[in-house]
């Protein structure tokens, strides 16, 4: 039996008035229409962690700060990660860079997506983000999802805030070849960690 990847939608603005509630609940409800994914929402509001102060990278030193603790135990439940991208000067926001930050293996080797919004759909954030996550060790998916221009915003607070279901005709297409990405690496790791565990308990087991 082939169990489902779980996934977490991590939502990535901490401001008052976000439009990432929008974003992240609809590709929530994307999810549940699916039977081949287990998905929950993961909000940075629920994880207050100071900026980043420990002694030393996770990579290397045990982190201290209780929350950062707890932010590790949560990321280590999932196989895989939708991020929820608001565009901030050509980047992530700091709340998300910080949140990355906080942990290392439990992001290694392991399969994102993301669905971004903004002018641009959140596109140059969402490159600069594959640039960080390289070095956590995770696996970018090509296929994302941008919500731009006028479809931003005639669903944004800062213009019409119509549902983003008026919009959702030109977000479907990529949002399935997104999510068929995202679960067909997530099983392909999981699988390579199956593996992996499974050697390192009996090397022998290979050659019998």
């Amino acid at each position: 039996m082939i169990n489902k990847p779980r996934i977490a939608i991590v939502i990535g603005s901490t401001r008052p008035g976000r439009y990432a509630d929008k974003a992240a609940g609809w590709m929530l409800k994307q999810t549940q229409a699916r039977n081949d994914i287990e998905a929950e929402l993961v909000d940075l509001r629920d994880h207050p962690m100071p900026f980043f102060d420990e002694k030393g990278p996770p990579m290397s030193t045990p982190s201290e700060n209780a929350e950062a603790l707890r932010w590790q135990k949560t990321l280590a439940r999932y196989d895989g990660f939708v991020f929820v991208v608001a565009e901030y000067n050509s980047s992530i926001t700091g709340a998300l860079k910080n949140a990355l930050d906080q942990a290392y293996k439990e992001w290694g080797r392991k399969p994102f997506t993301a669905i971004g919004y903004g002018g641009a759909g959140a596109a140059r954030a969402i490159e600069h983000l594959r640039q960080i996550t390289s070095a956590l060790r995770m696996v970018s998916t090509a296929p994302t999802v941008n919500i731009g221009g006028a479809d931003f915003m005639s669903t944004s607070p800062m213009g019409a805030n119509k549902p983003i279901e008026d919009i959702e005709a030109h977000l479907l297409a990529s949002t399935k070849s997104a999510l068929d990405e995202l679960v067909w690496w997530a099983h392909a790791t999981m699988a390579a960690k199956a593996a992996e565990a499974s050697y390192r308990r009996d090397p022998n087991e290979l050659a019998a």
